[in-house]
């Protein structure tokens, strides 16, 4: 399958989900796995800053960001979810469709960009992370949210094992960490999301490749 064609699967099924990820998007983002990435962000990227938030999804996350302050532009490849993301829209707060390995901006057009569970949805990650560099200033933030290895939408790769098409690329924390230090990106903050049932407390003295074990998603701030 080609990148063409992965895209294009990949933007027909963000289409076909996209009202059922709205319907749970305001709780995902207040209390349930997504309730972190608003703080973590906040401990690194000033106020007032603008920011990409790219692989938006329905924009909740965006229009967080622009309550916190920050002028936002979401960018999604699923038009039915910047359709949706729209009725965010408003002065400092905009949406744009556009695919992560072409991204749709200049260079150096943001101060910090926001990828959430997104670049595990293109079919070369690298090409994506290129792209995310591209757009951020010279020591500007890039935050990236990936997929733990107890995540469930995991399971959307599971057909490659029989050699069958899949749109999801399982990385592991630890590969995109390793991509961003072949990239000189500098690692500023990690956060782990646990899966339910995992005890924050007794995970504390664990090393951050074991945490990242048990996450459903690892947080990373890094600073090109």
């Amino acid at each position: 399958m080609n990148k063409s064609e992965w895209h294009t699967k990949a933007r027909s099924r963000w289409d076909h989900n996209a009202d059922n990820w709205h319907s749970r998007s305001v709780e995902n983002w207040s209390t349930g796995s997504r309730k972190a990435i608003i703080p973590f962000f906040l401990k690194t990227v000033k106020k007032g800053e603008k920011v990409g938030d790219l692989g938006c999804g329905d924009g909740y996350g965006s229009y967080l960001l622009h309550q916190n302050g920050y002028k936002v532009t979401g960018m999604d490849f699923s038009e039915k979810m910047v359709e949706i993301a729209n009725r965010f829209e408003r002065e400092n707060l905009q949406f744009v469709q556009g695919d992560l390995i072409r991204l749709p901006f200049k260079d150096n057009e943001f101060d910090a960009v926001m990828a959430i569970n997104s670049i595990e949805w293109t079919e070369s990650p690298l090409e994506a992370l290129n792209e995310l560099e591209r757009v951020t200033v010279k020591e500007g933030y890039i935050c990236i949210a990936l997929l733990g290895p107890t995540a469930h939408p995991r399971d959307n790769s599971f057909p490659r094992l029989h050699g069958e098409e899949a749109i999801c690329n399982t990385m592991m924390p630890w590969e995109l960490e390793r991509l961003a230090e072949e990239k000189d990106w500098k690692k500023i903050d990690e956060e782990w999301v646990y899966k339910k049932g995992v005890d924050a407390s007794l995970a504390g003295s664990l090393t951050n490749e074991l945490k990242q074990a048990l996450t459903f998603m690892t947080l990373f701030m890094f600073k090109r």
